[in-house]
């Protein structure tokens, strides 16, 4: 008998035996379809690809397949060869790369969650008794319309918009087994720029360019999920923090959060980001904003803060600053962000899509093992009131992909987003969006020369918990990185001063070590080896056990070290940059000096100036 398959590259026709396997067949078709494997095809009964032959050691008969009967073939997008040989010569199965993706545990843990929503028996409408249910009792899914408009819920959650996208496959309830065989990977990261490895017969771009290598025309719209539903903050400290900052120094700050991600109850499938600590990387602080240079110094600030976070179990989870201008009214701020101005500027997307685009977020599900981000950027500024309030949000997945691609720039306008001009060496294909006129209709317009900001916006909601367990529990905080502006150092003299006075108690000990910053300094000084960081890692994790593994800690050599070096050490040998000096290289005592980083005219008796706290040499 003959089978007939149709495929992107043409029709085929294969021959095929009455007690033939579907295997069988698809390994007589995978070269046809110059496919690496026969694994790497996916056959479905129509052409719209909703039923999906996959049952590989039945026979084509027992599948209801007679002679002449056409079946749809295509190679997975994952599967098809590279336009440059690889270590192995081709690209792997979909199956196989989805594999070793290693994604979030919030990911994994919600993957073997069902997702049903249960739902109480209806009085009115249920004639059934109690162990029974019809359709107005029965459980219904994560993504169902009716419940999201019900629960104002206006993005769902990542999971649940993974679940409805599965659903079309026929894949439902539990997703944490293996990615079925013959399964093309549903999720695909838009691509708004050209295609560097096109088939066609032409030069690459810039070059040529031709209808395949070209990207389509971009459409936006209000992306309908988002990454991360909730960012709650482990307690009313962390954000204090940089409150105090503003109110010493009237100027704005920015900082990394660091925690973890858990799961939400409050949407279906749900996932929240819980900050734990703030993080203040060098950066020169205005009235007005921050200045923050994205270069190698800050990725050098963020690794070292990526190895304390990592060794008390947590990650970075995003980005916070202040926008604060004091009101005339005192205790009052002023709200400059509101729907008659903008809630994000150009700018600020512009940066969470830089900081999205660095940290993707794993995904097996999806074409090239990542998909999104969950990088949340939360911003503290007025309300309506004159009190102080936090806004969290994410940029949209064509956000990301536009700023790939070098689409848009920041405008003069807060709330517009530039589209860029096509260059010689960059491609802008057409840029549209849709809005509601006054007269209630959809209309398409073009968004160059710019468009509003909120297409690209995702909001999130934000928290406090009402019985807060924070990780980093110390009661006299360290003083905080990078704050010389408002008098505060990070040196060995500070050090001996927060802890010399709970060396010799566990208890102590360990309260005293559970923060953050105080953590990042230590570590940092390189004097710890891996046994002592994972120790001090443990004391943060688990506060229960905290005094028995600073007791540990206090037996192990390298911390036993730095006691040595802090007791031995006075004060005054310690200079502002923590390193010892000698009684020779103190200044003497003279007149009046001024400080030559700031001008200031200090007393002859001080060796740092009053004024900014830098030393006098």
């Amino acid at each position: 008998m003959i089978i007939r398959v149709r495929s992107p590259e043409g029709m085929h026709r294969v021959e095929a035996g009455l007690n033939d396997t579907l295997g069988l067949v698809l390994e007589k078709l995978a070269p046809l379809m110059r496919a690496p494997t026969a694994d790497a095809i996916v056959l479905t009964r129509d052409a719209s690809g909703q039923e999906i032959l996959a049952e590989f050691e039945r026979s084509i008969v027992s599948l209801g397949l007679k002679h002449g009967d056409m079946v749809f073939a295509n190679v997975a997008a994952s599967a098809r060869p590279s336009a440059e040989p690889t270590s192995e010569g081709t690209a792997q199965a979909p199956r196989e790369s989805a594999m070793r993706v290693q994604q979030d545990a919030v990911d994994c843990e919600l993957e073997r969650d069902s997702g049903l929503i249960s739902r109480p028996r209806d009085t009115k409408m249920c004639k059934h008794g109690a162990r029974a249910m019809c359709e107005y009792c029965l459980p219904i899914e994560p993504y169902d319309s009716a419940y999201l408009e019900e629960h104002n819920i206006k993005h769902m959650s990542f999971q649940a918009y993974l679940r409805k996208v599965l659903a079309d496959h026929k894949i439902r309830g539990d997703i944490s087994g293996a990615v079925p065989a013959n399964f093309a990977l549903p999720l695909e990261e838009p691509e708004y720029g050209v295609r560097s490895k096109c088939p066609g017969a032409h030069a690459p771009w810039p070059a040529g360019i031709c209808s395949k290598c070209q990207p389509s025309a971009v459409t936006l719209q209000r992306q309908s999920f988002r990454m991360v539903d909730n960012v709650e903050f482990a307690s009313r400290s962390v954000v204090d923090s940089l409150l105090e900052f503003w109110r010493s120094s009237r100027c704005q700050r920015f900082g990394l959060m660091y925690g973890r991600y858990e799961v939400s109850r409050d949407v279906p499938l749900g996932v929240k980001a819980v900050v734990e600590a703030v993080y203040e990387p060098s950066q020169g602080c205005e009235e007005d904003g921050v200045r923050v240079n994205l270069g190698p110094e800050l990725d050098a600030e963020v690794a070292r803060a990526d190895a304390a976070a990592a060794a008390c179990g947590m990650q970075l989870v995003g980005m916070v600053f202040t926008d604060l201008t004091p009101a005339a009214e005192p205790g009052k701020v002023l709200c400059r962000r509101h729907a008659d101005s903008y809630f994000m500027t150009s700018l600020e997307c512009r940066l969470a899509a830089y900081m999205q685009e660095q940290r993707p977020s794993a995904c097996r599900w999806a074409r090239g093992g990542r998909f999104g981000s969950k990088f949340v950027t939360c911003c503290v500024s007025g309300d309506a009131d004159g009190g102080i309030d936090i806004t969290a949000w994410q940029v949209s997945n064509s956000a990301q992909a536009m700023h790939r691609a070098d689409l848009v720039v920041p405008s003069s306008v807060p709330s517009k987003m530039c589209v860029q001009e096509s260059t010689a060496t960059r491609y802008v294909p057409d840029v549209f969006y849709r809005y509601i006129n006054e007269y209630k209709l959809a209309v398409t317009a073009n968004a160059k020369p710019a468009f509003p900001i909120e297409y690209l916006l995702v909001t999130l909601t934000h928290g406090f918990p009402l019985e807060p367990h924070p990780a980093f529990r110390a009661s006299e905080p360290f003083a905080i990185e990078n704050r010389e502006h408002v008098h505060a150092m990070q040196t060995l003299g500070v050090l001996k001063r927060h802890i010399v006075g709970a060396l010799d108690s566990p208890e102590r000990l360990a309260v005293v070590l559970a923060d953050f910053h105080l953590l990042v300094y230590m570590f940092g000084l390189n004097l710890l080896g891996a046994d002592e960081v994972a120790m001090i890692g443990r004391i943060v994790r688990e506060p229960m056990e905290a005094a028995q593994r600073a007791e540990e800690l206090m037996a192990m050599s390298g911390w036993q070290t730095l006691v040595l070096m802090l007791r031995e050490a006075a004060d005054s040998e310690l200079d502002p940059h923590g390193s010892v000096a000698t009684s020779s290289s103190a200044p003497a005592a003279s007149g009046p000096w001024a400080c030559r980083h700031c001008t200031f005219v200090n007393e002859g008796s001080a060796t740092s100036c009053e004024m900014c706290a830098l030393p006098q040499d």
